[in-house]
């Protein structure tokens, strides 16, 4: 993949309204051919997940601790899967290699901490509406700063090495190894707690199921997060430009659109759902540490070679059946959880050895 050419968006109009229509269907004709973030045809992967729930059932025994089990597993893959969606995009879109995407979900939780710390009595009101105003602050100052700092990482690191995959792990890493560090050096490097607000705390009982309430918040977020994105790909004219200039870059610059800045902008998306993901994450685990980004990065990637390396709708698989085998596996054989999603890659890689929907065509 060749390095992007400096622009942004179209140059100024020219032609008529027929000429920009021309344009438009041979875009969208560019695209038409592959659909590498479209909700795929082929059905059969979406069956795996309830296909798993269903086959945990009569392992657990009990309905209710088979429900919570579940809605805790669908919680924790939500988490993971708005974590590596920004990566996702990145490599999907732009076929770029980021291991350093592990420094913009340290960075979120961080910042949360900072954010949340003077909203102490917000947190602590018994009250959801409140608590939400406080939550939702401080993912929204996390998106905005991780997505700064993804603005700057790829300028000055990323940049330089488009379509060199090797100097891209190996730049990225260094990126991440020095983020990490400067994270200690403005927060420290002791552990910080990132307790949940109080009305997030506790179960909801549903017979003899108890359903965490905190965890019930990030299936909705997660679900949110991925209706948006296969909205906006999938359906507004930024998503069609955007996968044309993955299909053709050249005939899509050919007919007046300058992408650069469209790419750099997925970029900055990708950055800011990390530091989404890092709010999340850090609730979750309910402390941040330096490293929690680096912790979480090896299962990112073990996610999206599961869902093919790019697949939006393969990715929000992945991370399911991630986050419901570890539950699942926790509870019946704690020993085998420690390594059930490294057997899950290779379960899934033997069936479909490009993922469960692989991007057809990279530049």
């Amino acid at each position: 993949m060749s390095r992007p050419r400096a622009g942004g968006e179209r140059d100024a109009p020219q032609g008529s309204a027929a000429v920009d229509a021309t344009a438009a269907a041979e875009i969208s004709a560019a695209v038409d051919a592959d659909r590498p973030v479209a909700p795929p045809r082929d059905w059969l992967p979406w069956l795996v997940v309830p296909a798993l729930m269903l086959a945990a059932l009569p392992l657990v025994g009990s309905v209710s601790s088979w429900a919570t089990l579940t809605v805790a597993g669908l919680a924790m893959g939500l988490i993971i899967f708005v974590i590596a969606s920004g990566l996702t995009l990145v490599f999907g879109l732009m076929d770029v290699l980021n291991f350093g995407h592990g420094v913009f979900i340290a960075l979120g939780a961080f910042i949360a901490t900072s954010v949340l710390a003077p909203m102490s009595g917000l947190m602590r009101a018994d009250s959801l509406a409140l608590n939400l105003v406080a939550i939702l602050a401080a993912m929204l100052v996390a998106m905005a700063a991780a997505g700064a700092i993804g603005y700057a990482f790829e300028r000055v690191i990323v940049a330089p090495v488009y379509g060199q995959h090797l100097k891209q792990i190996l730049i990225t890493m260094g990126g991440m190894i020095i983020g990490e560090e400067l994270i200690k050096v403005i927060w420290g490097a002791q552990p910080l707690p990132l307790l949940l607000p109080t009305a997030m705390r506790g179960s909801i009982l549903i017979g003899d199921a108890a359903l965490e309430k905190y965890r019930l918040i990030a299936v909705v977020i997660g679900l949110a997060v991925f209706a948006l994105m296969l909205w906006v790909l999938t359906r507004t004219k930024l998503g069609l430009l955007i996968r044309a200039g993955v299909e053709d870059r050249e005939m899509v610059e050919s007919l007046g659109y300058r992408i650069e800045r469209l790419f750099v902008g997925v970029f900055v998306a990708g950055s800011a759902l990390a530091g989404l993901g890092g709010v999340l994450w850090g609730l979750y685990q309910q402390q941040v540490t330096p490293q929690i980004g680096a912790q979480v990065n090896v299962l990112i990637f073990i996610v999206i070679i599961i869902g093919g390396l790019g697949s939006t709708a393969g990715c929000f698989l992945g991370a399911l059946l991630v986050g419901l085998l570890a539950n699942y596996t926790g509870f019946l054989a704690p020993k085998v959880a420690l390594f059930s999603n490294i057997v899950l890659m290779v379960l899934v890689l033997l069936w479909r050895p490009q993922g469960l929907f692989p991007v057809a065509r990279r530049a």
